[in-house]
């Protein structure tokens, strides 16, 4: 019997799906795009309307084929690729390769991946939404129209391999602008002045910061000012002037938008952009966490909005009052604005509450469970009441000057209520105007006109400090802020401008390198409207213009390409060769005793001589790991093979053979005194065992993991067996 054809983007999102709609449907996964422009050409005639070339991507032939056999024996195909503009693109190509007319109602969408939800939308096709489709391709060649002719001008007038993008040269201009602010930052010195005070000479002491001076602001920057201030606080009488109760309130927090999920991830579990929306995806996808099979878990991960579906809202109610009660339950179901029009998707939430994280946890890999947990948080918080917190402000008069103490403490938990320990209580980027909530301190009950006692002063001393270098976090919270790119491109934005070597990871922050800051330079000077952030962020509202049917695609494009095409002609004419700035090493070359200098190529910086082309000697540069070699003495340092995995082996090779996969340690086994290492298993957990596969202490901790192994191997197989019973039995 003929079945119904369902093309979805994944495999693992098809092996969900198909389990829901059962034997009347086949699914399978276009694996992505199937079409695009060609990477050897440039794919675009910008004489006939920038019409753009597509063709099949090479090494899907056998994928395309198979789809077009599928379609033909089908009774009904029905695209239901991503719900975002890239999911309709490839719906769109999708429905040309399998001979499907555009205004067939071809094309399904859903925000979760639930049985209710896929079994409602395959009711619900329509056609194929053009205006997002336009959207997306105006985008895919204006990237095109930057990359293909912007970079072969840096190759030639600076260096091959380099590449500039339209949102990843913005990117590294706000980390280099950043890099000058820091540099350019004086420091300025200022006081805080603090008094010690307590009600009585037994009395718990509480600190009181001066702010005013005879009814100014009171302004320190020297230590003889604060000297003078000391001076006068310590003969002055302390009589409180006024008192102020109130009780402050602290709202939940919105549910998570991908980019706040970014920074969360980052801020809270050390996530990359890059990891967060792959642990996403597959939490997305559908994930077997045993007695409910294959299920997706969150709704998808990619959506500007805060929107909450009404079913998901009181489902939520539901849970709170049987989990905290009525008290946490806000009167009104919360409704958060959103920051852009655009609202065709949910919030990121959990598709349903029936699937605690603590109920889950064997069903999860370790980074999956971290990542679910903050969203199922972060989304029964942004349904429930606001905190509470008691505060009291006490003005004291001491002389010429006013000192003020605050003083605050949480009444009632409301939302914070709905956050473990494991992940934080709260403290979450967007309330940063709430920080000083979270520092509860007591005051005593003091009343106007009560004089209260000194028992020290405390001056410190402070210096102004420039911004912070941009973390992960902080980098998405600003492009999102600027409205540079989209949610989506993030990840992919930030790991292009690390591997092209324009900037550096270090401790947690980018650093422009100084091939970044002479590419921003060159693109500052002949290509000020590509790089500027209000330009950039201008034409994300034009795309969004398009998307939504309020703008032509191509109008869009010419009012682009026309100045482009003018600067691009003058740059190629006026830039001459840019010589990049050399770092030397302290390392000769062996060859001739030159200085060998740092070079950065495909695979990251290197040493070479700079007497190329008569001498050509290059050599890696070796990361001592402060372990000394076990065979010969010389440094332990860390290594890569020609397919980048990392190894350790002596820095005196050829001549000292040691090396080894895992990372040696500078202690010795306690059973037989060989070193130690770092192993890693393959459930991705590393623990410290004995180099010396005979040792007693090494096969003891290695049977240990057997049995591990070996007991996880049989849960899984008694979960899969279970499932494929049921499968039978429904």
């Amino acid at each position: 019997m003929n079945k119904a054809l369902v093309v979805v983007e994944s495999p693992a999102k098809a092996k969900t799906i198909e389990k829901f709609l059962g034997k009347n449907y086949t699914v399978k996964a276009s694996m992505g795009h199937l079409r695009d422009l060609p990477k050897s050409q440039f794919g675009v005639d910008i004489e006939n309307n920038f019409a753009p070339k597509y063709i099949n991507i090479r090494g899907k032939g056998d994928l395309i084929k198979s789809l077009k056999e599928a379609a033909k024996n089908a009774t009904t195909v029905y695209l239901a690729t991503d719900p975002d503009r890239e999911g309709e693109a490839i719906a769109w190509h999708l429905a040309h390769i399998l001979n499907i007319p555009e205004d067939t109602t071809c094309r399904i969408e859903f925000n979760e991946i639930t049985k209710p939800a896929i079994q409602q939308a395959v009711k619900k096709p329509r056609p194929i939404n053009l205006p997002r489709v336009y959207a997306q391709q105006a985008r895919r060649i204006l990237d095109r129209i930057v990359g293909y002719k912007l970079s072969p001008l840096l190759w030639r007038k600076v260096r091959k391999g380099l590449s500039a993008g339209r949102v990843q040269s913005v990117a590294v201009r706000l980390i280099c602008d950043r890099e000058k602010e820091i540099q350019a930052f004086v420091p300025e010195e200022y006081w805080s002045i603090f008094a010690k005070l307590k009600e009585k000479s037994n009395s718990k002491i509480f600190e009181a910061e001066a702010i005013a001076v005879d009814g100014e602001k009171l302004a320190v920057t020297n230590e003889t000012q604060a000297d003078s201030v000391v001076k006068e606080l310590n003969k002055a009488d302390y009589i409180v002037s006024d008192v102020k109760k109130r009780e402050r309130k602290r709202n939940p927090y919105p549910p998570f938008i991908t980019s706040s999920l970014q920074q969360e991830a980052a801020r809270k579990l050390g996530f990359t952009s890059r990891k967060t929306m792959m642990v996403a995806q597959q939490l997305y996808e559908g994930l077997d966490i045993g007695r409910a099979g294959q299920v997706g878990l969150i709704t998808y991960m990619r959506t500007d909005s805060t929107r909450v579906a009404e079913t998901a809202q009181q489902e939520a109610r539901n849970f709170i009052e049987q989990k905290f009660g009525k008290d946490y339950l806000p009167a009104k179901i919360p409704v958060y604005a959103n920051k852009k029009s655009q609202d065709a998707h949910e919030a990121i939430r959990p598709t349903t509450l029936d699937l605690p994280p603590d109920t889950i946890g064997t069903g999860l890999s370790k980074d999956q469970l971290k990542l679910y947990t903050l969203i199922w948080e972060r989304f029964i918080a942004s349904q429930m009441t606001p905190a509470v917190y008691d505060t009291l402000t006490v003005e004291i008069t001491a002389g010429r000057y006013k000192l003020k103490a605050t003083g605050s403490q949480l009444k009632f938990a409301g939302f914070l209520s709905a956050f473990s320990g494991s992940i934080g209580k709260g403290k979450e980027l967007e309330q940063s105007a709430d920080s000083d909530l979270d520092r509860e301190t007591t005051l005593p009950e003091l009343k106007v006109g009560q004089k209260l006692l000194l028992s020290q002063i405390d001056p410190k001393q402070h210096f102004t400090e420039p911004p912070p270098r941009y973390t992960e976090a902080s980098l998405v919270k600003v492009l999102e802020e600027k409205g540079i790119g989209r949610p989506s491109t993030y990840a992919p934005t930030i790991e292009t401008i690390v591997e092209r070597g324009y900037v550096e990871r270090i401790d947690k922050k980018f650093y422009p390198t100084e091939l970044g800051i002479v590419v921003l330079d060159l693109l500052k000077q002949y290509f000020e409207r590509i790089i500027d952030v209000e330009f950039t962020a201008g034409m994300e509202d034009k795309l969004d213009d398009i998307a939504e049917g309020d703008a032509s695609w191509l109008k869009v494009l010419e009012q682009f390409y026309d100045p482009f095409a003018k600067e691009l002609s003058f740059a190629e004419e006026a830039i001459g060769h840019v010589e990049l700035p050399v770092e030397v090493s302290d390392i000769p070359c062996e060859n001739c005793g030159r200085m060998m200098v740092i070079k950065q190529g495909r695979y990251g910086n290197f040493l070479a001589c700079p007497g190329f082309p008569a001498c050509r000697n290059t050599k890696p540069i070796l990361k001592d790991i402060g372990v000394n070699c076990p065979k010969c003495g010389g440094a332990i340092v860390e290594r890569q093979t020609k397919r980048r995995r990392i190894f350790y082996g002596c820095e005196h090779y050829p001549e000292c053979d040691f090396n080894s996969w895992d990372l040696p340690l500078k202690e010795n086994c306690p059973v037989c005194g060989a070193y130690m290492v770092r192993h890693k298993y393959k459930n991705g957990g590393f623990v410290s065992i004995c180099s010396n596969e005979t040792c007693l202490s090494r096969q003891s901790s290695e049977a240990k993991e057997k049995t591990s192994q070996d007991s996880k191997e049989k849960t899984a197989t008694a979960k899969k067996t279970s499932a494929n019973r049921r499968k039978k039995r429904g």
